[in-house]
């Protein structure tokens, strides 16, 4: 089988898993549930997100968006207000302050409309490499790889690269994922990664076993 056959298949059955897994464990499906794509509520929380749990960034998103539904409303919000709601995120100051920032360019510089390209996007404030193309490729629908650290794990462990880093990963997946692929691999991994594929994966329930070239060291005895 070639190798780009394999990566596909394995593909497809995390994706037919994928509505398989409870939110509870799947927590990027809390994330969907909040933001359901929209381009306003996708980004704020794409920003909220970095270096906090799913879980939470989608229940302190969820009472954000009550009282702030659109980049108007985030910049009508006082300081205290703002990092009131938002202190169970990690570094919520900082990220107060890149959200009201973001909005105030977002309305004064694109009319209100996020732009959909790369290169504008890492220009605002709080949002890197990893944020801009998971926003571009869950939003937008764009062809573009974006790796976190599930996928970065995920992508190792199957031999599909043999990286160090999250950046030197996205290199080399564009090089073995079929391109048609490219923006369903953070979605899907990391759903995977958190359900089955984690720090200790949980091997003897994982529907890619027999494909899979993992040391196999968390298998029941």
């Amino acid at each position: 089988m070639m190798e780009k056959e394999k990566i596909e298949i394995i593909l497809e059955i995390i994706k037919r898993e994928f509505e398989k897994w409870p939110k509870e464990l799947a927590t990027v499906k809390q994330m969907i549930e909040v933001h359901n794509n929209e381009p306003f509520k996708s980004l704020i929380m794409a920003v909220l997100s970095t270096q906090t749990k799913d879980s939470i960034t989608s229940k302190v998103s969820k009472e954000l968006f009550k009282i702030a539904p659109n980049f108007e409303k985030i910049i009508e919000l006082n300081d205290e207000e703002l990092e009131k709601i938002l202190k169970p995120i990690s570094f919520y100051k900082r990220k107060a302050k890149y959200i009201k920032e973001i909005s105030k360019i977002i309305l004064e510089k694109y009319n209100g409309k996020i732009p959909s390209e790369y290169e504008e996007l890492i220009k605002l404030p709080g949002i890197g490499r990893k944020v801009a193309n998971v926003f571009l490729s869950h939003v937008y629908k764009k062809d573009v790889i974006a790796v976190d650290t599930h996928v970065h794990r995920i992508a190792n462990r199957l031999k599909w690269v043999k990286t160090k880093t999250p950046e030197q990963t996205e290199k080399k997946l564009y090089e073995v994922i079929p391109k048609h692929l490219w923006k369903d691999i953070n979605l899907y991994l990391v759903a995977f990664g958190q359900a089955i594929c984690s720090y200790k994966p949980k091997c003897n329930i994982c529907p890619i076993f027999e494909l899979c070239p993992y040391e196999r060291k968390n298998m029941p005895k």
